[in-house]
């Protein structure tokens, strides 16, 4: 954000009930939005001196910072007002109304001395407002200016006498603002200007007793811290029924002079306030300003005095390492953008990290601050530098997984193949080559491969190479099994011959013993048949004497048993008569 305009004032830096400072994360987050230059003014002065009322008059406001009606402060801490710049369209106007210095109810000098030292640290212009006359009670009540090498060190190391001298140089513009003014602007005689009034107010004093010192001494820092001085005085604005509520009026209830008084005291703001500076001249902008509260508040509140060049060697740090982030992030962002994975060539992602790179540079330039060592810039060039590193890797990994994808499904159909053993017959290694050159051919018309798609697609080919030299060799092992397959077909086919020879020999053999063994059998037939013959013709012939013999055999065995028979006759009746005799004596009968 170039520029802004608040509703109305926050507060920027809080001053708890217990005197602790805190700046408000809101108000930080607004500052750091304004990359323009900040014209800071800052308005101090005792509680209860209108101090809110000439804020709203610069903010272009009747209302705003609180004025009051009582006697109570009403600002508490720093509150802060950021509004465009009404004649310098490239500068923000900041403005910051202050807690009241002096309130009886906080009874904290040590708190006041601290919230007049912020002021300092932080305005380009401060104002102090001041009651009725620039007497010597008005110019002691600046007692905070005499206090001032003890809540703010310019450099860390040296002594507080060398350090005055270049208070002047980093302090702000000062003017001071005399309200409700009633004496006239003459001095023996003669008329003055404010500026001459506040000068001869500023005058010192002749000579070293103690009452001339205690003079002299605010006189002297004022003189000293702030070279740039500027003196307003204002009539009172209304009558004093009416200051209780100023806000209420219209410009036609207020004086005619006051009007004039407090139109001058902007105008002379604005065309003659200056841009807020730290030490070597560097410029604020809004986010300057944030951190530099930051850095102010944190040493006060860790009991350390705040230190311009520790601050600025803070800032620098806080700035630097923000605008590092910052361009990386840029960086990043382009990357990411217009890098799309994988690219065609290593130029590609080369010519766009270039660009961007020089871009990311060009934007740390504008944001760094005092980068004299150049410290930050070679960190911004490391951390672009390694993730350049990761952005390759990645364009290289999703160059390897677009290439692997497409070679995986390209290859799909002939690994099919090649595990269905298609491939593993005479002719099989030239087909498969053919297959894969095929593949490789898809594989370079395809568009979006990456930086990788020769290495992968060399890988590839290096582990199919395998699968081709598989499918030689079993070729050339078909081959050879065939030649001797072939060879032992040929001699199986001999030995069959030689079997079938075998066998029809075999044959032949068994038919001519067979034939041999059936005229065996037919003369053996004819030799019994005729043995038979002549075994009937001698059996015939044998049976005609045995028939002979028999005839005569039988004829004298039976004229034998003819003979036994009637012997055996004679025997049987003899034993008949001896038994008929036996039985007759002996009462036995044997029949």
């Amino acid at each position: 954000m170039q520029s802004m305009e608040m509703k109305k004032p926050i507060c920027l830096i809080a001053n708890t009930v217990d005197n602790i400072l805190q700046c408000n994360p809101e108000a930080l987050e607004i500052l750091r939005s304004i990359s323009q230059p900040v014209v800071v003014v800052a308005v101090v002065g005792r509680y209860r001196t209108g101090k809110s009322f000439l804020m709203n008059q610069l903010a272009g406001h009747k209302s705003g910072f609180s004025l009051g009606s009582t006697i109570q402060s009403e600002t508490k801490g720093i509150w802060m007002w950021c509004v465009p710049h009404p004649i310098k369209p490239n500068e923000t106007l900041v403005l910051l109304d202050t807690e009241g210095l002096g309130d009886v109810e906080k009874g904290d000098q040590t708190n006041d001395n601290w919230i007049f030292a912020l002021s300092v640290l932080l305005a380009s212009t401060l104002v102090y407002n001041s009651m009725s006359t620039i007497s010597n009670d008005a110019v002691e009540q600046l007692q905070y200016v005499t206090e001032l090498t003890k809540y703010i060190k310019v450099n860390a190391e040296g002594d507080q006498t060398e350090e005055a001298a270049l208070y002047a140089g980093l302090f702000p513009f000062f003017v001071w603002t005399v309200r409700d003014f009633s004496l006239q602007l003459v001095l023996d005689g003669k008329p003055i200007t404010a500026d001459e009034y506040l000068e001869n107010s500023l005058k010192l004093k002749y000579g070293d007793t103690e009452r001339i010192k205690r003079f002299n001494l605010p006189r002297e820092c004022i003189r000293k811290f702030f070279p740039g001085r500027k003196c307003f005085v204002f009539d009172q604005p209304t009558s004093p029924r009416n200051m209780s509520k100023m806000e209420q009026l219209s410009d036609s209830d207020l004086s005619a002079d006051f009007l004039q008084q407090a139109k001058e005291f902007c105008n002379y703001i604005y065309n003659e306030g200056k841009i807020k500076t730290i030490k070597e001249g560097i410029t604020a902008t809004g986010k300057f300003l944030g951190s530099l509260a930051v850095l102010y508040v944190d040493a006060i509140n860790s009991g350390t005095v705040p230190c311009l060049e520790n601050a600025v060697s803070a800032l620098a740090q806080i700035e630097n390492s923000a605008a590092v982030k910052d361009s990386l992030s840029y960086y990043k962002e382009k990357m990411s953008q217009d890098v799309s994975f994988p690219t065609d060539t290593t130029e590609e992602l080369s010519d766009l990290h270039g660009n961007y790179e020089k871009e990311a540079l060009e934007l740390f330039m504008k944001q760094s601050f005092k980068d004299s060592d150049h410290q930050y810039q070679e960190e911004l060039k490391r951390s672009v530098k390694a993730e350049y590193e990761s952005i390759f890797l990645k364009n290289e990994e999703e160059s390897t997984k677009r290439c692997l994808s497409l070679l995986q499904q390209l290859y799909t159909q002939l690994e099919k193949k090649v595990n269905e053993g298609i491939f593993m017959r005479q002719g099989g290694y030239q087909q498969y080559k053919g297959d894969l050159e095929g593949i490789v051919n898809q594989y370079k018309s395809q568009p979006r491969k990456g930086i990788k798609a020769d290495a992968i697609l060399l890988n590839f080919l290096g582990e199919k190479e395998n699968v081709g030299t598989s499918i030689l060799n079993a070729e050339k092992v078909i081959a050879e099994r065939e030649r001797q397959l072939a060879v032992q077909r040929i001699r199986q086919e001999t030995m069959e011959r030689e079997r079938r020879a075998a066998e029809e020999e075999q044959r032949e053999l068994q038919q001519r013993l067979a034939q041999q063994e059936k005229a065996n059998r037919e003369m053996m037939e004819r030799c019994r048949q005729q043995a038979e013959v002549e075994r009937q013709k001698c059996i015939a012939a044998q049976n005609a004497v045995l028939e002979a013999k028999l005839k005569e055999q039988q004829a004298s065995i039976t004229a034998v048993f003819q003979n036994e028979t009637k012997c055996m006759e004679t025997q049987i009746q003899d034993l008949r008569h001896q038994v008929s005799y036996s039985g007759s004596g002996s009462d036995c009968v044997i029949l």
